[in-house]
């Protein structure tokens, strides 16, 4: 591997890290930074939305809002450069996520607690300000609630 592809793998798992760590925050407007304008962003298999950026984030808001306690776990991610490498990769990373109603100390069996997991997708392009993701789908592969 060359050093200008280790340096890219390495900001692409910066990228990934900061959309798990805007949605755990409430964020929104740190989204921007992780995704281009016309980015399509499909929520739909875990039971959101299919839109553009500004959408979606007027949707995570409204819909997060009452889960306060959140938190994403990140696996490693695969990235794939379809040109060695050029200019867009695709990246694969697995999550796990807890959703809580509150941001103290709640029982394990609290209701409306949610946990779940699966994988995100990322169509990703290299622009003169850093890895951008123009598409992102979930894939959500199990989901509990209590």
């Amino acid at each position: 591997m060359q050093v200008r592809e280790l340096r890219h793998r390495v900001e692409i798992g910066d990228l990934l890290i900061r959309y798990a760590r805007a949605v755990d925050d409430g964020d929104w407007d740190a989204l921007e930074g992780v995704f281009t304008r016309d980015a399509v962003l499909d929520l739909t298999e875990p039971g959101g939305i299919k839109g553009g950026l500004a959408e979606v984030k007027s949707w995570l808001a409204e819909a997060l809002a009452r889960w306060p306690g959140r938190q994403h776990l990140l696996g490693v991610p695969l990235i794939e450069f379809p040109i060695d490498p050029g200019d867009t990769a695709i990246a694969s990373v697995s999550f796990t996520d807890t959703l809580s109603p509150s941001r103290g100390v709640i029982q394990a069996d609290a209701p409306g607690l949610s946990r779940g997991g699966g994988l995100y997708h990322h169509d990703l392009v290299l622009l003169p300000e850093g890895w951008r993701s123009r598409a992102m789908r979930i894939e959500q592969q199990w989901r509990t609630f209590t």
